[in-house]
């Protein structure tokens, strides 16, 4: 069984890479689709796409269903909760500093304008 950090580590790794992400983004728009249309909009071959697969399939981020000949993948939640559930815990340290630096620009903004008049 894998462990939470395991599980954590999985998921960050695969969503490092911008071709899993648009495989994930399309999956979350559209369901479960076939492996041929997945690979159809990527200007990389069938089976540099499988091999994303795997990694998305390793992390847990995906799971695929086989009727005959056709696989179709679909988008597994799960992962990502709990990623999401992980970064929340760090929420408030990056809320503090993006309200100063929100702050900041403001008034930055406020002295250019008063420049300008």
């Amino acid at each position: 069984m894998v462990n939470y950090q395991e599980r954590l580590d999985r998921t960050f790794a695969a969503l490092v890479d911008p071709t899993r992400r648009a495989i994930l983004a399309r999956l979350e728009r559209e369901g479960g689709v076939t492996i041929s249309d997945l690979a159809e909009p990527f200007e990389i071959k069938l089976p540099a796409v499988m091999k994303h697969l795997d990694v998305l399939d390793d992390a847990g981020l995906i799971r695929r269903s086989k009727s005959g000949r056709t696989v179709t993948v679909e988008l597994d939640p799960e992962p990502m909760k709990a990623a999401m559930d992980w970064l929340r815990r760090y929420e408030r340290f990056w809320s503090a500093s993006l309200d100063r630096l929100q702050a900041y620009a403001e008034a930055e903004e406020k002295k250019a304008r008063k420049r300008r008049k």
